[in-house]
């Protein structure tokens, strides 16, 4: 019997259908949560690094996690929308190689879900602006966290089930980049979801190597080959990750961020930052805070 285990899970954060103008124009948006439309009628844009896709009726739009995108609209759009996080066994995103927008024609089927999705979430709306400079808060992460653990356990598992369906089509294209596939050992799994739990500490990779038993270099090598990543790559991929979740969505200051990913100084941090994400953290928050 095969032990391959579906590793990726998604919680809702907010659906609703919406009637945007040109006031619905942001640039530099990036968010720690996916983003899928469905439009049904008028015009709009969405671009990100690779180019610009029209806004259209009748298709499909997803822009995954960390994707910076710019979005507007010169006219009138409606569009039924859909966001939610993604978490997964091994840390590693299912679309960790494609963070760039996604479009496909809207299948019958698909758009029954997403009205199904709606109609089973009333209420599930951002209901205070469509400007994420207002609405990316981490206290209404936490508003929407609770609700979806106050939820009952069948709406949990259609809405994980509809998630995944609207997912799966974006997967099934000849422009989705696949990992290869390979059975990852249990001690590099456990030391992987070990970092994601334990960002706030100064990990380090003698610490990770001993707490599975293992030689570090025997352990650095076997990290690289089942993830394609050195151990402290890793580490600071992921601790640099969280740091973006908290520029987005707090005011804390890069000292309070570095010290809550487990740097000890702010240089280092900020060093690390800038050889992650080509960008010091002051003009990353200035990039995502500055929106039209």
């Amino acid at each position: 019997m095969s032990k391959n285990t579906f590793k990726y899970s998604f919680s809702l954060l907010h659906i609703d259908y919406v009637k945007l103008n040109h006031h619905w124009n942001y640039y530099n948006v990036i968010s720690p949560y996916y983003r899928l439309y469905y439009i049904d009628e008028g015009t709009g844009f969405i671009s990100d690094s690779y180019g610009q896709f029209r806004l259209e009726p009748g298709y499909l739009y997803l822009i995954p996690s960390f994707t910076i995108c710019n979005l507007n609209c010169d006219d009138y759009l409606s569009q039924y929308f859909i966001q939610f996080f993604e978490e997964s066994a091994d840390g590693i995103s299912l679309f960790n190689n494609n963070r760039s927008v996604m479009k496909l024609p809207a299948s019958d089927i698909d758009i029954c879900l997403v009205k199904k999705m709606l109609q089973s979430n009333p209420g599930r709306g951002i209901n205070r602006s469509d400007n994420p400079k207002v609405y990316e808060r981490e206290a209404y992460y936490k508003e929407y966290s609770a609700l979806n653990d106050a939820m009952k356990t069948h709406l949990k598992f259609e809405n994980q089930g509809i998630i995944l369906q609207l997912l799966s089509r974006f997967l099934n294209t000849n422009n989705f980049k696949t990992q290869q596939p390979q059975v990852t050992p249990s001690k590099i799994l456990d030391t992987m979801s070990y970092v994601q739990l334990n960002l706030d500490k100064n990990l380090t990779v003698a610490e990770l190597s001993k707490r599975v038993n293992q030689n570090q270099d025997y352990f650095s090598k076997q990290f690289l080959i089942h993830t394609g990543q050195r151990p402290l790559n890793y580490i600071h991929e992921k601790k640099i990750e969280r740091a973006q979740y908290l520029i987005a969505t707090t005011n804390k200051t890069f000292l309070e961020i570095a010290l809550d990913t487990g740097f000890s100084n702010l240089p280092h941090f900020s060093k690390i930052f800038k050889l992650i994400v080509s960008l010091t953290p002051g003009e990353y928050r200035n990039q995502i805070s500055h929106l039209n």
